[in-house]
């Protein structure tokens, strides 16, 4: 196993730097001659309407690798020193940036954590990439159960003590994947996940994706490193304010995981031609989070305390948080995120979503049959939110109706049965495509989940039952849409050739 070395602390960069991105400026603007690519040019060869839509600067920045005094040269280069400063910045060993989203770096883990034959616990409400790497990993997966809110219908964390029976049951496990925070802000214990982990033996990974600001803020949940884990994904620009589709994978100083592992796995599934532009994003919102960010998080919080409180006062809505915090699975939350109870205008919450993207262009990240999600950002204005809440409190009495609506209830089986036969084994294995109700009992083929509530309802190996058929219609008969499914309107499904044998 490859150990980790602390740098000394003379030699540990500063925070209010950014290398690559001081790099990547200084030779996109000072008029190279480009005999490389981009076929653009920096700008000169590109479609007019993009240059008009994206300025040309942006494309003089959009370089390739190999780039002397980049990310080649003497060690460390620019780019060298940003992923150290990010692995300084979360407390990490090693820190790679990511040009794929977080889902880069779960496919990464599980090469390195479950090859072939190899055992591991993944909490059952994890992100889809979890069972993509899995497929490509061929590792062997067991299930821990997160605790679920039935009158929400939303999935929370997984509590120690299920994550001990879930390890318990998969001897051996080389790693237990959980998910911290969920999509609702709604964190696990992560050092009692720690503790049990490691006394199975298994390395602790968290999908932090939702938290890359958890750790800068003393009011907000710890970061999962300093709580113990082995490694966690952070996605960057959801919350953070890197650019879309850029995130950091971490791992910790001499934990359960091989970073010499991780960084072979990284280069598999990295792009040969990965854009500067998002990792120069990942190198400046680094820099912003560590110098700034309690001062923008103080923002944000005061802005998203007062519009819960406008919020509370709509008719029919109440805001769901802090008051969660010691129920089974929930350790903390992130005031970040605004989820709003929608169940007593009688309305779902597809419905008032709709109304207030149609009256006044509001756009919301999440709506379900009962709630609606709003995420906020660093140093986030109140005006927004201010201007949200008014528009909310005109818009509930006008297409509200009497009664609640309810959440559509998640059939057990969904969130509990096991898998028949390995990921990797029912994805790539011959399959044929049938009408959904000759799919009972049969293996599925496909990983399908409703969004929302984003709760995979069928994974590659399990077989399909006639409760998550009737779920899934539900779902899209509400106007949910189908993620992972081979046919969106759910009439065929792929399971596998052969009927397992009992």
């Amino acid at each position: 196993m490859t150990k980790l070395r602390r740098p000394a602390h003379e030699d540990a960069p500063e925070q209010p730097v950014a290398p690559y991105l001081d790099a990547v400026t200084a030779y996109g603007f000072r008029g190279s001659t480009r005999f490389h690519i981009p076929g653009h040019k920096g700008g000169d060869g590109a479609d007019p309407g993009l240059r008009a839509a994206l300025g040309g600067r942006a494309l003089l920045l959009d370089l390739p690798q190999d780039i002397h005094g980049i990310d080649m040269g003497p060690s460390p280069t620019p780019y060298e020193r940003a992923e150290r400063l990010a692995a300084e910045a979360y407390g990490a060993g090693r820190t790679w940036f990511l040009t794929n989203g977080a889902t880069q770096g779960n496919h990464a883990l599980c090469l390195a954590l479950a090859p072939p034959g190899e055992r591991v616990v993944l909490q059952r409400n994890s992100h889809a990439s979890l069972i993509d790497g899995l497929v490509l990993s061929g590792g062997v997966v067991g299930f821990v159960v997160p605790e679920y809110d039935s009158e929400l219908g939303v999935a929370h964390g997984v509590t120690p003590e299920a994550l001990e029976r879930a390890l318990a049951q998969t001897p051996g496990a080389r790693a237990a994947f959980v998910v911290s925070p969920t999509y609702y802000g709604m964190a696990a214990d992560i050092e009692g996940c720690t503790r049990v982990a490691h006394a199975a033996g298994a390395a602790l990974v968290v999908d932090g994706a939702w938290g890359a600001h958890f750790g800068f803020h003393p009011d907000l949940p710890e970061s999962p490193l300093r709580l113990g884990a082995d490694a966690m994904l952070a996605s960057t620009h959801k919350i953070v304010g890197s650019l879309t589709q850029s995130a950091m994978l971490h791992v910790a100083w001499n934990g359960l995981v091989d970073p010499g592992a991780v960084a072979r796995a990284v280069r598999l599934v990295r792009s040969t031609s990965p854009s500067s532009l998002l990792l120069a994003s990942l190198d400046a919102a680094r820099r912003h989070l560590a110098v700034h960010g309690e001062d923008l998080l103080d923002r944000t919080l005061v802005a998203s305390a007062h519009a819960r409180v406008a919020i509370d006062a709509v008719p029919g809505c109440s805001v769901v948080g802090g008051e969660l915090v010691g129920r089974p699975g929930v350790a903390g939350w992130d005031p970040l995120r605004i989820v709003i109870d929608v169940r007593g205008t009688g309305c779902t919450g597809y419905e008032v979503s709709a109304a207030l993207r149609a009256s006044y262009d509001i756009h919301i990240e999440l709506a379900t049959h009962t709630t609606m999600v709003l995420v906020l950002g660093l140093g986030s204005d109140p005006e927004p939110l201010e201007r949200f809440a008014h528009d909310l409190a005109e818009t509930v009495p006008r297409i509200a109706r009497a009664g609640e609506s309810r959440a559509v209830p998640l059939p057990p089986l969904a969130i509990e049965h096991g898998t028949v036969v390995s990921p990797r084994e029912a994805f790539l294995g011959a399959g044929e495509t049938v009408p959904v109700e000759e799919a009972v009992g049969r293996i599925s083929c496909e990983a399908i989940a409703g969004y929302p509530p984003g709760v995979p309802s069928l994974l590659p190996g399990e077989l399909v039952t006639t409760e998550v058929i009737a779920y899934l219609r539900e779902l899209t008969a509400a106007g949910a849409r189908l993620h992972g499914a081979a046919d969106p309107s759910f009439a065929t499904i792929r399971v596998l050739a052969a009927r397992p044998s009992n």
